[in-house]
């Protein structure tokens, strides 16, 4: 009797909202089928059936928004009934439902397939290995909530790893309600309740800002000779009726090849290490109705300027019908947000968390600038700003890091080579 669960669909993910039923009840069910429309806080994503029978039970309206791990169907197979008391077998995971899309380890990370957590410490000494409480105390997590996996329910590191940034009740977290919205003072008043999304970047970037020691860089950019290419290279493109070019596509190439360059910028804070990683999976922010989210070009410097226009495009596309997979959105080593197109000069960017270094682009304007022979001419500039953390990266590190940013930028050329 497959009792099907809210899955975990991603790695910030607490609940998620049934969106849509694909099958009703009564409906015969193959293994392979959509039963429901998820949406967590990343994406709307299919939820497939690992088991075949009958659709008996549907326990959530669409528009529900359910815990991860709380049941919402009912699946019986030939001569089943549902009379019989619903126990899950303790020698395996319990059957729930999981999206096509979802990669390997998400799944397994999903179904509890490690030894049985025993119940949060509540008073006492909350047991935990020394590497748990080191990642913890990074983190913002209280260990005293979390379930341990380890040898008579010890925590340990992967237990920390899989609980919410910032959460257990920890002492910034918890001191949110302080300064809650004050009600009666303009009007008429309108409540909007959080999306799952609109939580998790509450959550994640108050995190972020509270518990990463943030340190900033800002450079001007002469934009001029990006301009002038994209504009060559769009000629060419258009009597091909190619997909033309945008400034951010220089810009998204030129921050990747640069972090390949120094690759300490391309790293994380790991409690008792620092993580480099070998690849960089450029993270941009998109904003889309609920917030924003980052979907991950990965490999990113290894790409041509071509390769990652058409990447961002599909991507972007993706995110906004928030179809993108989870493998599209995690495992980010480096992001990059962009409001040129909003008009803004410049701005200083938060921290995308377990990441150590974010850029903020502002817009490419034109001004008056003092050229070679010492006269005022007009020109274009860009400022890029750069958002380290310090626990990782020193202030040299981020300016070689913006150095070698502003040599592609300003010799793009160099990106087609």
């Amino acid at each position: 009797m497959p009792v099907v669960t809210m899955p975990k669909l991603s790695d910030t993910m607490l609940e998620g909202t049934l969106v849509k039923w694909r099958k009703n009840k009564g409906d015969s069910i193959e293994v392979g089928d959509i039963l429901a429309e998820v949406e967590t806080d990343k994406a709307t994503m299919e939820m497939e059936s690992f088991d075949e029978g009958v659709l008996k039970e549907t326990y959530i309206e669409e528009g529900g928004v359910v815990k991860v791990g709380d049941k919402i169907a009912l699946i019986l197979a030939d001569g089943e009934s549902a009379d019989a008391p619903v126990i899950p077998k303790a020698s395996e995971p319990t059957k729930s439902a999981a999206p096509a899309a979802v990669a390997a380890p998400a799944v397994k990370a999903a179904a509890p397939i490690a030894p049985k957590p025993s119940a949060p410490v509540s008073t006492g000494r909350v047991k935990a290995s020394p590497l748990a409480r080191k990642l913890a105390a990074s983190r913002g997590v209280n260990l005293s909530a979390i379930a341990g996996t380890g040898p008579a329910g010890r925590i340990v590191k992967k237990d920390v790893e899989s609980a919410p940034v910032g959460g257990g009740g920890g002492a910034s977290v918890s001191a949110a309600p302080t300064i809650r919205a004050a009600r009666g003072i303009a009007g008429e008043e309108k409540s909007i309740a959080l999306t799952g999304m609109r939580k998790t970047i509450a959550e994640r970037l108050l995190a972020s800002k509270t518990q990463i020691p943030h340190f900033y860089l800002s450079v001007t950019m002469d934009g001029g000779p990006l301009m002038a290419l994209r504009k060559e290279l769009n000629a060419m493109t258009e009597k091909d009726g190619g997909q033309k070019l945008t400034v951010n596509d220089f810009i998204l190439l030129a921050a990747a090849r640069a972090a390949a360059e120094v690759p300490k910028i391309n790293a994380a804070y790991d409690g008792d290490a620092i993580i480099e990683y070998a690849d960089v999976n450029l993270a941009v922010a998109v904003a889309i109705d609920d917030g924003l989210i980052t979907p991950v070009i990965k490999k990113a410097n290894t790409l041509s300027l071509r390769e990652i226009s058409v990447a961002m495009k599909d991507l972007a596309a993706k995110a906004r019908g928030k179809k993108l997979k989870p493998e599209e959105y995690q495992g980010g080593t480096i992001t990059l947000s962009s409001l040129g197109g909003f008009g803004i000069d410049s701005f200083l960017a938060i921290i995308n968390p377990p990441q150590s270094f974010i850029l903020g682009v502002g817009a490419i304007t034109k001004q008056p600038v003092v050229n070679e022979h010492d006269q005022i001419v007009v020109g274009h500039r860009l400022v890029i700003s750069g958002s380290g953390d310090h626990r990782v990266i020193d202030g040299a590190v981020g300016a070689e890091y913006m150095n070698a940013l502003r040599r592609y930028v300003e010799k793009p050329a160099l990106l087609l080579l």
